[in-house]
């Protein structure tokens, strides 16, 4: 499958309108692709990124404000067909009542986007992985060394006037520990690398961590969750949220966990049972440094009720992990490679809402004459049997006098619908049914 749609956006372009001549194939894509769009930037960002989205010929509506009511209006009245979000939410009413076609999570995770409403309306989404992962790492071991040598109570207390050196000379160290990593996608590996620089041993788990990938990373894979936080003096997450992951460290986890043993999350609250980090932290001594946590407040600024920062043992942040001038830079540049891509081939790039796994049973491969009318008498044959098709690519041979088309359908072409194709037009030179 995914072959097949690195061989669509790569042949099946080239193939529009080949039968006008160039000059009709190149206009017919500038009108269709290569207009202006208009951009809504609906949350604080990088001047570059702006400058980049204009230079490339986009029309760019800044409201960094907008959230809620505010960006459903915006994205009403500017009629912008690409929205450009970091951490503001986008709704199903948002996507349903404007003329969105694009969505670009400036980051990461994808969370806060109604991405199933999005693929309801065929709205691409994408994101900008690997971008922070620099600045994810960095903020971790921040978080980590702050923990081991006390160092947000020993300021606080040089602020109020007190020396307690005593006390505060007392640390673990991260020389010979062992850290746990949950999730070795490019933060992780990232968090991995930095382990390895303070000379810690790292034991670690993802579903994708396999023997060849651990031996690469330098990591001892564990086969559960539970195995790698009962192996760790450390333990700390960098898994995205999905149905999956979510609440997936809950009180096993930390009941296997060594008594006074750090915790670490930079990912997304929500992988975390909060109720359990608390009960870990006031029964078992758990120690946590988090950026991320359930009663976090969705403003940029206000009031914080969080119960856990009150907890003897815990420190935060305020989710500020990809927060530094790099990796905004950095998020910004593929922001505007993700717009100039769909603005000049209707794809973008690193979208996460295409199906995985489609209806189609079978493949119907089509070699044909590539002149016009072909491939709509082929369609025609598969609309009045009642077929469907899931996807399809036009690939054309050198020359391009033949090409033959691939398309999925959802179920397989009786006698006659096979027999109307070999015979709908004289163009068709073949016609093959194979099930997959």
């Amino acid at each position: 499958m995914e072959e097949d749609l690195r061989l669509t956006h790569r042949a099946i372009h080239p193939s529009i309108g080949r039968r006008g001549g160039s000059g009709r194939h190149a206009l017919g894509r500038r009108l269709t692709y290569a207009s202006r769009r208009k951009v809504l930037d609906a949350d604080k960002f990088e001047d570059s990124g702006r400058r980049g989205l204009a230079e490339i010929g986009c029309e760019v509506v800044y409201e960094p404000d907008a959230t809620g009511d505010e960006l459903l209006a915006a994205v009403e009245r500017t009629s912008a067909d690409v929205l450009v979000v970091r951490s503001t939410k986008v709704t199903r009413p948002m996507l349903e009542r404007g003329k969105l076609s694009l969505v670009v999570r400036a980051g990461a995770g994808t969370n806060t986007i109604d991405v199933e409403a999005a693929s309801e309306r065929g709205i691409w989404v994408a994101n900008c992985p690997g971008k922070n992962a620099v600045a994810v790492a960095e903020l971790t071991f921040a978080l980590l060394l702050a923990l081991d040598r006390h160092v947000v109570d020993a300021s606080a207390d040089l602020r109020g006037g007190r020396w307690n050196k005593k006390d505060y000379s007392k640390a673990r160290g991260l020389y010979g520990r062992t850290l746990g990593v949950l999730g070795t996608g490019m933060i992780g590996r990232e968090v991995i690398r930095r382990a390895r620089a303070f000379g810690m041993n790292v034991v670690a788990w993802s579903r994708t961590l396999g023997p060849a990938l651990a031996d690469e990373l330098g990591v001892v894979a564990k086969p559960t969750v539970t195995e790698v936080a009962a192996a760790s003096d450390i333990l700390s997450v960098h898994l995205a949220l999905t149905p999956d992951t979510r609440g997936l460290v809950g009180d096993g986890v930390f009941a296997s966990m060594k008594p006074g043993a750090f915790f670490l999350n930079t990912s997304r609250a929500e992988v975390v049972d909060q109720a359990a980090l608390e009960r870990a932290v006031k029964e078992r001594g758990i120690r946590a440094g988090l950026d991320v946590f359930a009663e976090e407040p969705a403003g940029g600024s206000g009031a914080v009720d969080a119960p856990i920062f009150a907890l003897p043992g815990v420190i935060g942040t305020h989710h500020i992990g990809a927060s530094t001038d790099q990796a905004q830079e950095a998020i910004a540049t593929e922001t505007v490679r993700i717009v100039g891509l769909y603005k000049e081939s209707g794809r973008p790039a690193n979208v996460v809402n295409l199906a995985t796994k489609t209806l189609a049973t079978h493949l119907v491969a089509v070699r044909h004459y590539d002149r016009v009318g072909v491939l709509a008498a082929v369609f025609d044959c598969l609309k009045r049997g009642g077929i469907n098709v899931q996807e399809m690519e036009n690939i054309v041979f050198d020359g391009g006098k033949a090409a033959v088309a691939r398309i999925h359908v959802d179920r397989v072409p009786d006698v006659d619908v096979q027999r109307s194709l070999r015979t709908c037009t004289p163009d068709i030179l073949d016609v093959s049914v194979v099930a997959l």
